[in-house]
């Protein structure tokens, strides 16, 4: 593997890494499994590609967060208000989406901006050839410092609180419909920046763009909880970043072997349902391990 495709590949690590954060958000700290993110990637994408295409790539990335936190809010409204189970209620925004995505791309299915202006560009002209790797790099780390910063405070906690046993929390004066109300948000934000910041950096928007996305954040987060190991909050982060760059490197790996690129689909497919189904095989050889010690041991 060249230096080049390396580089790229931690560059877009580290933009997926949005991702893996807000799913340790939903999925693991509140514990519910949203399938809005497929939806709030793309919603996130088309708005920071228009904004981009008008100058505005910076406004773009703001639009998207606020775009990704307003889905989230949907599908929040959805399970706490309406009672509709959470994964019929993210499929249920998630589909609505799509609509919503094609009308803020103008009718378009996507967009080009090889030839416009972005955060990216500004980044390579104010630093140089790294200038791409280190935006994105900021971006992840104080996404993930902010997080990390955003569960220790009492709200935080109580989301916390909530995704370990909800009817304590709502035994104990707290409202699990706001706690979950804002963890979505939060996560669907997260992952709509994302989506914002990939558009930005590859300069191209489709309106498939988030397809599959839940499935390779949830791989990139078991993957890097297999290096790190689960416990805590600061090691779940660093879990979520660390898996996503392990992912997007392997990945890179694959695509430049003699794999082929008709095959690509199925060795990512291979690659997500060995990270997704690691803990389930870790613990059989681990039980095996002791079966045949106890055997030995007579």
């Amino acid at each position: 593997m060249s230096f080049t495709v390396l580089l790229g590949a931690v560059e877009q690590g580290f933009i997926y890494s949005l991702v893996a954060l807000g799913l340790f958000l939903s999925y693991r700290t509140l514990d519910v499994a949203d399938l809005t993110t497929d939806g709030s990637f793309t919603l996130g994408a088309a708005c920071s590609a228009v904004l981009t295409i008008q100058g505005q790539p910076a406004a773009g990335l703001l639009l998207a967060l606020a775009a990704g936190a307003l889905a989230g809010l949907i599908t929040a409204l959805l399970q706490t208000r309406l009672g509709v189970q959470p994964i019929l209620a993210g499929i249920v925004t998630m589909t609505g989406l799509y609509t919503v995505n094609l009308m803020v791309m103008g009718g378009r299915s996507n967009l080009n901006m090889l030839r416009e202006q972005n955060v990216f560009t500004a980044a390579e002209a104010a630093l140089g050839p790294m200038g791409k790797l280190l935006l994105a790099g900021m971006v992840a780390v104080v996404a993930a410092v902010l997080l990390a910063l955003f569960l220790r405070t009492r709200l935080g906690l109580s989301i916390r609180a909530t995704g370990d046993n909800r009817e304590m929390v709502a035994s104990s004066s707290i409202d699990p419909a706001l706690t979950t109300t804002v963890g979505l948000c939060a996560a669907n934000g997260l992952v709509a920046l994302s989506g914002g910041l990939l558009v930005q950096y590859q300069k191209f928007s489709d309106i498939s763009l988030g397809t599959g996305m839940v499935v390779i954040g949830l791989a990139s987060l078991i993957i890097g909880e297999v290096v790190t190991g689960r416990g805590g909050v600061a090691r779940g982060i660093l879990a979520a970043v660390l898996g996503s760059l392990i992912y997007r490197v392997i990945i890179a790996a694959a695509l430049v072997s003699d794999v082929g690129a008709q095959n690509f689909k199925l060795v990512s497919a291979v690659i997500v349902a060995a990270a997704i189904s690691w803990p389930a095989i870790r613990e059989k050889l681990r039980f095996h391990k002791l079966r045949r010690e106890v055997e030995k041991n007579g």
